[in-house]
């Protein structure tokens, strides 16, 4: 039986990929998709998520979500972050995330509630647990949580992309979505539902490489393709701003969270722990992860490695199933 869940994302690229990922997979019933801002203002995510549902023909809904942080844009010395490095290739100024993904204009549109309001009411009508997968700022989740606290009981997991132990890059504590709005992400994690963490130690470990692009490019599928091209953008991002082990490499983060639900192999060294969220300076947005044995009472699960092999596997077998034929 295909598990239910509803996917939160700011759609730049490796959310479009976990997009494409979750509507092929005959493992996963997609609910609905919730946009929210964090990549790009709330307009430019929002727009890319319908881009990309209206790309593969998906008839599922999509939910525009909140449009800052719960806290953090009310304090403007909270907002500094390194500058974005530049690329410049083929005469082309390259982008982790570019404004609005090189796919035709949305004509559908999101639903007339908002992403909070849906969740909200979803979740109180359910039948069965579902699963959230939070690849995105966790502003949006937070946010329903805080609203209707009851609905976490019918929440069976939240699947959270975000956090670094060893491996961080917003700042030199810190991840995006959890350094974008760390209260949301403290809520999350505390709000007794279980939450399994996929932090940048995992999605860099389970890298995709140019030759799995053209592993992604052979199937000749649209989703093939597109994932293809959206990789060798970030695998330009990578070698010039962060290189990972594996020479010519991407980490796709939020692709792992899907790949997840269908092969938990794809997550190693997967730790029971207790996880803390940095609110201010130095410390802002970090996980912090509490080592010992005798820690407190334990939070979260925190994958500290990831199968490359597996992953890409998983990515190219859902690929296959598309079938649109490659632009």
């Amino acid at each position: 039986m295909a598990r239910k869940i509803i996917l939160d994302v700011d759609t730049g690229s490796d959310d479009a990929v976990a997009i494409m990922a979750a509507i092929l997979s005959p493992d996963i019933q997609l609910e609905a998709v919730c946009s929210v801002a964090g990549n790009k203002d709330i307009d430019k995510t929002t727009e890319n998520t319908l881009r990309v549902v209206e790309l593969l023909g998906a008839e599922v809904p999509v939910y525009r979500g909140c449009r800052e942080p719960l806290v953090k844009f009310l304090c403007p010395d909270r907002l500094e972050r390194e500058e974005k490095k530049k690329v410049v290739k083929d005469g082309k100024v390259v982008e982790m995330h570019s404004d609005y993904l090189d796919i035709p204009t949305a004509t559908i549109r999101e639903q007339d509630i908002s992403a909070v309001e849906f969740y909200v009411q979803y979740l109180r009508q359910a039948k069965e647990p579902v699963t959230l997968v939070a690849v995105g700022p966790l502003t949006n989740v937070a946010m329903a949580l805080m609203v209707d606290g009851t609905i976490a009981e019918k929440i069976e997991e939240i699947v959270v992309m975000g956090g670094g132990y060893n491996i961080t890059n917003v700042t030199p504590t810190a991840e995006f979505n959890i350094w974008y709005d760390p209260e949301a992400a403290q809520r999350v994690i505390s709000s007794g539902v279980r939450v399994t963490m996929v932090p940048l130690d995992a999605t860099h470990a389970a890298c995709i490489t140019l030759d799995d692009c053209k592993r992604f490019r052979a199937l000749n599928t649209v989703s093939g393709d597109f994932a293809a091209e959206l990789c060798e953008q970030r695998i330009v991002m990578h070698n010039a701003a962060q290189p990972l082990d594996v020479p010519d490499a991407a980490a796709v983060h939020d692709a792992l969270c899907i790949a997840y639900l269908i092969d938990p192999g794809v997550l190693k060294d997967v730790r029971h722990v207790h996880c803390v969220v940095g609110f201010r300076d130095f410390c802002e947005g970090q996980t912090i992860v509490d080592p010992r044995y005798y820690t407190e009472e334990k939070n979260c699960y925190y994958a500290f490695d990831g199968d490359r092999f597996k992953f890409v596997d998983v990515l190219c077998d859902l690929f296959a199933r598309d079938k649109r034929k490659g632009r």
